[in-house]
């Protein structure tokens, strides 16, 4: 094979290789904005980030399943999530279970 040769195949599978990089950032981009708040769903400790009183950011809520916390979950999933004492997540803050 000659130099020229070697050279433009090492160019095409450079080539190749970037776009095939380039693809997994977008799919694992998508994949990563594919998530929604939902309220009521984390256990004390595990929220994402403040939502009302009782929470100043990640980390924060004091109870399980605290209604004004919220965690990040795939999209589409929050309102059909079923926890105990039949409670579910919601898009929305909810006022069962707030830290006195």
């Amino acid at each position: 094979m000659s130099k020229k040769t070697l050279a433009g195949a090492s160019a095409v599978a450079g080539a190749v290789a970037m776009a095939l990089s380039g693809a997994t950032l977008v799919a694992s981009t998508t994949a990563a904005s594919a998530k929604e708040k939902c309220y009521g769903v984390s256990l004390a400790g595990q929220n994402d980030c403040a939502a009302g009183p009782g929470t100043t950011c990640a980390g924060t809520s004091t109870v399980d399943y605290q209604g004004n916390a919220w965690k990040l979950v795939a999209d589409g999933t929050c309102a059909t999530m079923e926890l105990p004492g039949d409670r579910m997540g919601s898009l929305e803050p909810l006022t069962r279970d707030i830290p006195s």
